[in-house]
């Protein structure tokens, strides 16, 4: 059996295929799988209620679940499949290496089930702004008519999305923890939005979180879309090896020159996708249509626009898109004001980067902050925004860690620490929050963490800071 030759069509029954992790993820890989005929053993370190509900809705699927050891490696597998949880020195994965099994991610499973004449993937990567910019593509395909979705990292199945066969194009957002086992991927066209630290504790360091961020170009098709304003991208599109006639495509917020997208005096304008790119342009969209505003939205709308153009829409269709996008939940949402305060929910800043770019559009803030710090230094963040702090309320395993940033470099800031580790931690936090705060403040929740240490998601830490607002306002 030769797995480079193994598809949708392909005898699955004599293969036998481990998937690690049973999440969205790897349930969607097992269920496909087995549809296929594979034998699946899936294998998961948890063993909480929810662990137990997934793993019995996996077996009436016909796989094999086993729970409480995301170590060890299953006998017999031709095939590992990996959740992207699992970081690349996993004892699993190691395992696998060890024993000459290859490990693919959902990714690169995805790529190798779609039909012949499957859907082209234009695909989007960066440590901040993915999901936006995702939907802003998103919307924009849809403006035009096409049949499309927003798959991968955005939290639906990109392998479920390939099998069902009634997509023209697929929008697709890629974390850094999806793209060491990305082997054949060839997209359409693809961008990193931008890079700094992030999944340290994930991958070890800076530079190989960077390095593996760049492999997002490999075998692009059309066009390899960078950020001007960020050098590390544009040294990844350089040393990308790419499909012959591939172009590198630039966005910049000032005036672009050729082969780039970029601002001109109120609009979006194109230098790259147009016959004559040397000497013309063609405006996109107004600013004025990037919703939330803001320059880094602006970046997001460039980029996707980008994207959309080397698939080949109009001008007119990238700037309907962008005038119906919604944006996601979670990003700079306002949830309400009480006593002339503005609640902010921006809970999708789950890095430092992130939060940097939210606290810059409010003076004075009472910042909200913790969780998962995942390997990040919060000295510069700190540093950069200690003018504007109005007051730090702290909460999550990490706190200490942006605590003593804040004592080095901005130690004339009030800062509440709420010490309790479940969900309704958040009472205490809005509680503390509103007192620090004063009228025509922002009480902004950008925690510059990830959320698992007492939340699902991000998302429902987000709901937890709304609901405890609307009780301040009731």
């Amino acid at each position: 059996m030769n797995l480079a030759d193994l598809g949708r069509d392909s005898d699955w029954s004599g293969v036998t295929v481990g998937v690690a992790g049973i999440r969205v993820a790897g349930a969607a890989c097992a269920r496909v799988l087995a549809g296929l005929g594979a034998r699946v053993v899936a294998v998961d370190a948890g063993t909480s209620p929810d662990h137990q509900r997934w793993a019995e809705q996996l077996r009436a699927d016909a796989v094999t679940v086993r729970l409480g050891d995301g170590d060890t490696l299953p006998e017999g597998l031709a095939l590992l499949v990996v959740s992207p949880g699992f970081p690349p020195n996993a004892p699993i994965i190691a395992a696998a290496t060890a024993a000459g099994v290859p490990v693919w991610g959902e990714l690169e499973l995805a790529w190798r089930l779609r039909a012949p004449d499957a859907a082209p993937w234009l695909v989007v990567t960066g440590t901040n702004g993915k999901t936006t910019t995702t939907l802003m593509l998103e919307a924009m395909l849809r403006a035009a008519g096409r049949r499309t979705l927003a798959a991968g990292n955005i939290g639906f199945s990109l392998v479920a999305a390939v099998m069902a066969d009634d997509l023209d194009v697929i929008a697709v957002e890629v974390g850094a923890p999806q793209l060491p086992f990305w082997h054949t991927v060839s997209p359409l066209a693809a961008v990193c939005l931008n890079v700094a630290p992030d999944h340290l504790d994930h991958f070890g360091s800076f530079a190989d979180y960077a390095a593996v961020k760049g492999r997002i170009y490999e075998r692009c098709q059309v066009a390899a879309v960078y950020n001007r304003a960020e050098p590390a991208t544009v040294a990844m599109v350089a040393d990308a090896e790419v499909v012959a006639g591939c172009r590198a495509v630039g966005f910049t917020l000032g005036a672009p020159a050729p082969s780039e997208v970029g601002v001109v005096d109120e609009y979006l304008v194109d230098r790259a996708f147009l016959p004559d790119r040397a000497t013309t342009a063609v405006e996109l969209a107004r600013v004025a249509d990037v919703r939330p505003p803001g320059a880094h939205n602006v970046a997001n709308a460039l980029a996707a626009a980008a994207l959309a153009r080397a698939y080949g829409l109009t001008p007119q269709e990238v700037a309907r898109g962008l005038r119906e996008f919604t944006p996601a939940g979670h990003r700079i949402a306002a949830v309400g004001t009480v006593a002339d305060v503005a609640y902010v929910d921006d809970s999708k800043a789950t890095n430092a980067h992130a939060a940097l770019a939210s606290l810059r559009s409010y003076r004075p803030v009472v910042w909200i902050a913790g969780g998962l710090a995942k390997g990040q230094d919060f000295d510069d963040l700190v540093r950069a925004c200690a003018d504007r702090l109005r007051g730090v309320v702290l909460l999550g395993r990490d706190r200490d860690d942006i605590a003593a940033a804040l004592r080095r470099h901005a130690p004339d800031v009030p800062v509440v620490t709420v010490p309790t580790t479940d969900t309704g931690a958040m009472a205490e936090v809005v509680a503390a929050a509103a007192a620090l705060a004063e009228s025509g403040d922002t009480v902004l929740l950008a925690p510059g963490c990830a959320s698992w240490d007492m939340f699902t998601d991000y998302a429902a830490r987000g709901d937890a800071f709304a609901r405890e607002v609307a009780r301040l306002r009731s």
